[in-house]
């Protein structure tokens, strides 16, 4: 097991874990009924929290922030030899953590993406895992929630009686959501993005040769290049760059240069 701790990676704080320690975090939260957001971060993640202090005070104040993204990963060695063998890729953590429910019955929630995908979802997962408690599911409604609003989610959650909630709204709006949720929901709220869809069956994934290579987000683009050109071919260079400037010590990132969201920002 390797657990790192919290490494600054552009500013953002990162969890310097492998999959066990992820999971044996978001199981000890389950168990105790506490308070835990997690995210999965990939380059683009990260650099939301780069360009926004706002957002990145969220993601610097989220529990654990696993490096979904193989750079991510790299940078983790790179700049904190933090030796991590893989990354902690969110829709392979979404599988472990409910193996790991099931076995535990402790039941999940899922929340986020649409009507269907999240039937698919459910139905796919119960067929691998027939043990898993499923205590819910509600759709996003794609678009800011009420403040009324955000009281009956969290009372439907948690009259549900599950121990872990799984959220699909895609990034960085799940990262909102789970920050904003966190003290409302005495469970981890896991954000973790693509998972739904993959898992679904909505979304091809990446063959796991160009995943090992840092190349799903090529796979990713050539699908769907109308949508995901402006992050794949802006964003990763400049990541790539901003790393190259933190290794050399020719810049520095404050994970505590952050800005206090000055309003809650809900999205559903």
């Amino acid at each position: 097991m390797i657990d790192g701790g919290k490494q600054n990676i552009l500013g953002v704080l990162v969890d310097a874990v492998d999959y066990e320690a992820a999971v044996e975090r978001i199981m000890a939260a389950a168990r105790d009924r506490e308070p835990y957001a997690v995210s999965a971060l990939a380059v683009h993640g990260v650099m939301t929290g780069v360009q926004d202090p706002a957002h990145r005070h969220r993601l610097n104040h989220l529990d654990l922030v696993c490096p979904d993204g193989q750079p991510v990963r790299w940078a983790l060695n790179l700049l904190h030899h933090s030796a991590l063998p893989d990354r902690v890729y969110g829709p392979n953590l979404t599988l472990k953590v409910c193996e790991r429910a099931a076995q535990e019955k402790l039941p999940v929630y899922l929340y986020g993406s649409q009507p269907e995908t999240l039937e698919a979802l459910a139905h796919r997962l119960r067929i691998r895992m027939p043990d898993l408690i499923i205590a819910g599911m509600q759709p996003s409604r794609f678009r800011h929630i009420s403040p009324e609003e955000k009281i009956d989610i969290i009372r439907e959650i948690g009259d549900s009686k599950a121990a872990i909630v799984l959220v699909g709204l895609g990034c960085p709006r799940q990262e909102v959501w789970v920050y904003e949720f966190r003290n409302e929901l005495s469970m981890p709220l896991l954000a973790v993005g693509a998972a739904f869809d993959f898992h679904a069956g909505r979304m091809p994934q990446a063959p796991k040769a160009m995943q090992n290579l840092g190349l799903e987000w090529l796979f990713r683009f050539v699908h769907e290049p109308a949508r995901l050109w402006k992050r794949y071919l802006l964003l990763n260079p400049h990541y790539l760059c901003l790393i190259a400037l933190q290794a050399l010590g020719w810049r520095s990132f404050d994970p505590k240069r952050t800005v206090h969201p000055d309003r809650e920002v809900l999205y559903g």
